[in-house]
């Protein structure tokens, strides 16, 4: 299926489902996918095995022109409720990483202190200190967790360095409150093996890691876009508020998307 890159620095601002009206950091080259896995749903197609660490917008660029997007947005009273690391792939691959971080929140607290500033990560380096370090100082760490157990976790995301969820759940544990799970729910064939996050074997295993980490909130959300992995399937939302319900009952805030 058709799947799409983000070809520019500064993107949007968007109406994003989760976020309100999203103005998105896209880190990444913009002629490539580099992420540290390989989602079988992602928006922005199937990562490369090996990929070159080049091609990356260096610090002040990209201070550069979120500066200039958040002037011309204050210049016509625009509303804007994040300020989004997204793009092609794994934000927190970037170098420059934490000092970008800190330029974000600089030009958010001079141009519109009312919003937040999220960032949308897989989390398989938010163990490390400068990575965590440069996330806590956001308003939104979301963070993603999209299987119960080690073998659909390779199923679904696929990853393209050495993690297991286990260090994954450990390394959400270690935020806490202070972050926000994210959940993709799909089923379907892939590689002639079928997939699906949202048995009840897998939610049991998955609510066990949610009430370990006991997180702020936890965003559930079904594929609403093109997929790389051409048979997947929509997971009906009255599945997906059965699961929400199931959260509430450890008393952690959910949503459904």
């Amino acid at each position: 299926m058709s799947t799409f890159l983000f070809e520019q620095i500064i993107f949007g601002p968007v109406k994003s489902r989760r976020l309100g009206i999203s103005l998105g950091i896209n880190l990444l080259p913009t002629n490539r996918k580099h992420c540290t896995f390989n989602c079988i749903y992602c928006e922005c197609g199937w990562t490369q095995t090996h990929e070159a660490e080049e091609g990356f917008p260096q610090a002040h660029e990209i201070k550069f022109a979120l500066e200039n997007k958040l002037v011309a947005l204050h210049s016509r009273n625009a509303l804007l409720d994040s300020i989004t690391f997204a793009g092609n792939g794994e934000p927190t691959v970037h170098p420059q990483f934490a000092q970008i971080v800190d330029h974000a929140v600089d030009l958010r607290n001079q141009y519109f202190p009312q919003s937040k500033v999220s960032v949308l990560t897989n989390a398989a380096k938010a163990h490390l200190p400068a990575i965590r370090s440069a996330l806590l100082k956001t308003d939104q760490p979301i963070m993603k967790l999209d299987a119960g157990s080690q073998k659909t976790f390779e199923k679904i995301n696929n990853t393209r360095i050495a993690v297991s969820l286990r260090q994954i759940v450990e390394t959400l544990e270690s935020f806490g409150n202070d972050c926000i799970v994210q959940t993709l729910f799909v089923k379907g064939i892939h590689n002639g093996q079928f997939i699906d996050n949202s048995t009840d074997e897998e939610v049991g295993l998955w609510l066990g890691h949610i009430a370990r980490i006991k997180p702020r909130l936890v965003m559930i959300y079904p594929i609403a876009r093109n997929t790389p992995a051409e048979h997947l399937q929509v997971v009906p939302f009255e599945v997906l508020n059965h699961i929400a319900e199931k959260v509430f009952k450890l008393g952690i805030e959910a949503e459904v998307f």
